[in-house]
């Protein structure tokens, strides 16, 4: 019988996303990122990111009021 991992497994890639945000300087174009919208849909939900129109796209940053 396998036994069980006593560290959480991260249900989707948030937390990469996250890490990728912070190298890109805290923002990036949202057609450039290469994560699912439902994982940038639950970081939205989380209030851990925020999309923002600049006229020139839309981009995903990181919401820094925490």
């Amino acid at each position: 019988m396998p036994k069980k991992s006593t560290h959480p497994a991260p249900a989707d890639h948030s937390s990469l996303c996250l890490q990728y945000l912070s190298r890109c300087g805290g923002s990036a174009r949202l057609c450039s990122i290469n994560f699912s919208l439902g994982v940038i849909q639950t970081l939205v939900n989380q209030r851990r990111v925020k999309i923002t129109n600049t006229g020139a796209g839309f981009f995903v940053e990181l919401d820094e009021a925490k």
